[in-house]
Order: C-alpha cells, then structure tokens, then sequence
C-alpha cells in the first residue's frame, strides 16, 4: 500500500502539458509541515487517462540546465515541479482553479529533501492527487475543456 499524505488548506490547481505537442494533465499544488516548509505537486487522476510519473515529465522538460545536475538531476526535476505550482498560483493562467480551503490527500510516488530551499520549500512530495469533496474533485478534473486528455486545448 502506498504511503498517503493529507492535509487541508489552499490548493491550486492548473492544467499541464506534459507530452508534447498535446498532451495535457491536471496538477494540484499545495504545502504541508512547519509552515508550509515541503511543497505537495500531484497529477490529478482523470478517467481514461494515463497517470504521469511527474519526474518523467521534469526530466522531458531539462531542468538540469537551470537547477543543475549534482545529484543526476534529481533535485532540479524536484525544483522543476515546484515551480510549476508556485508559478501556476503566483500567475495563474484562465482555467486555474483555485480553492482556499480543501481536504486533500496524496498517494506518494517520490519524496525529496532539497539540499538548499527553492520557492519557499525545503522538500516535495509527488502522487497522485485528490480532493476529499467529491464536487471539488469534479471541478478539479473539469480544469481541462472537456476533462480529456489528449486533445488540444485551443
């Protein structure tokens, strides 16, 4: 069974193409700990849609040049991730949903403890998201015109 992480607080959630040229998926965004301190970037499960291995889309993305590769690159695709969702609340583009207030929980694929703090955070975990109010995770799913995978979102 995997480890689950939960929390309640503000959550942000924001389409991401994640195969090129069209392929989209829905990320949350949110913190947990001591202030915040560990950043929670999860892919949002939409039917009929294959679940990303986030660190997979980081690598495809070659955050190395920007964060480094010290470690193999582990802690830049992890810098990666956290400036989608800290980027993506900062300046959300039309569509972001942005909840104040949610239960949340995670399915953790990945921890990593950063070697230095990035964005405000000092770790990440990465899963397979979801929102405890079934209504909420319907309008988190619907972030996608027609919450499909797949299609080009105009």
């Amino acid at each position: 069974m995997a480890r689950v992480v939960a929390g309640e607080g503000r959550v942000t959630v924001l389409p991401l193409l994640h195969t090129w040229p069209d392929g989209y998926g829905v990320v949350a965004y949110t913190t947990t700990g001591h202030y915040g301190s560990t950043a929670v970037v999860g892919y949002v499960p939409v039917p009929g849609v294959p679940d990303p291995v986030l660190a997979d889309v980081a690598a495809r993305h070659g955050p190395t040049r920007l964060y480094g590769s010290a470690d193999g690159g582990r802690f830049a695709e992890a810098c990666w991730l956290i400036c989608v969702g800290w980027s993506g609340r900062s300046v959300p583009k039309p569509g972001t949903l942005e909840l104040r207030c949610a239960a949340w929980s995670l399915e953790v694929d990945s921890s990593t403890e950063l070697a230095r703090t990035m964005y405000g955070h000092d770790a990440l975990y990465t899963g397979r998201f979801l929102l405890t109010a079934p209504d909420l995770m319907a309008r988190a799913r619907a972030v996608l015109p027609g919450a499909t995978v797949g299609q080009r979102i105009p």
